[in-house]
C-alpha cells in the first residue's frame, strides 16, 4: 500500500499550495530534530555533544564518553553510569530518562542541513527501519525522546511537544512530506 502512495505521489506530483504547507510543517519538525536537545545524540562520530544557549561553545562529552557496541556507552562507563531513569534535581546536573544511549550512528541529525535530516526521516535505510508514521509515534511514546521535552533544572526544552511533533509529523506526511531543498551547493 506504501508503495501505490508513493507511486500516486510521483505520478500527481503536490500542488504549490499542498507543498508550502508541507514545507511550513516540515520547519516546525526541523526546529525540533535541529535543537540539541535532539542532535546532541545524534552524532556522526561516537561522541554525544553538549551545546546549547546555557552551555556556551559546542563541545564533546567530557569523560571520553563513546557510543559504544549497542549505543549504550563503553563497557566500564555506559551512559546509567551517570545517566539514571530521572533528571537530577540539581541545577544542571546529569539528566536521566529511562534506556538513556545515543542514537543509532545512522540516524545523524548533529549540524546537518534540513534537506539532509528530512531526506533522511523519510529513508528507513536512514531512520531505524521505520515508516514515517511509525516516526511519528517513536516521537510522540518514546521515554527517551520524550526528554527532549522536559530536560531538568537549567536546561532549555525543546521547542514545542511530543504531541504537537507528532501531529506535526502527521500533518507533513499526509501533505506528501515534502523536503526542502539543499542549497548548500
Amino acid at each position: 500500500m506504501k508503495r501505490l502512495i508513493f507511486l500516486f505521489l510521483l505520478a500527481f506530483p503536490l500542488s504549490a499550495a499542498a507543498q508550502d504547507a508541507g514545507l511550513a510543517e516540515w520547519q516546525s519538525i526541523f526546529e525540533v530534530f535541529s535543537h540539541p536537545r535532539c542532535a546532541n545524540c545524534h552524532t556522526q562520530d561516537d561522541h554525544p555533544r553538549w551545546s546549547g544557549a546555557h552551555y556556551g561553545a559546542t563541545r564533546i562529552h567530557p569523560f571520553n564518553v563513546r557510543r559504544g557496541p549497542d549505543g549504550f556507552g563503553n563497557p566500564g562507563l555506559t551512559c546509567r553510569t551517570c545517566h539514571q531513569e530521572a533528571n537530577a534535581e540539581i541545577l544542571h546536573g546529569p539528566p536521566g530518562a529511562p534506556e538513556w544511549h545515543l542514537a543509532p550512528a545512522e540516524m545523524v541529525w548533529f549540524e546537518k542541513s534540513s534537506a539532509e535530516i528530512c531526506a533522511q526521516i523519510k529513508d528507513p535505510a536512514r531512520n531505524g527501519g521505520m515508516s514515517l508514521e511509525e516516526v511519528a509515534v517513536h516521537v510522540r511514546d518514546d521515554a527517551l525522546v520524550a526528554w527532549g521535552w522536559a530536560p531538568g533544572p537549567g536546561r532549555e526544552p525543546a521547542p514545542g511537544s511530543a504531541q504537537e511533533t507528532f501531529a506535526a509529523l502527521e500533518r507533513w506526511a499526509g501533505l506528501g512530506a515534502p523536503c526542502p531543498q539543499d542549497t548548500d551547493g
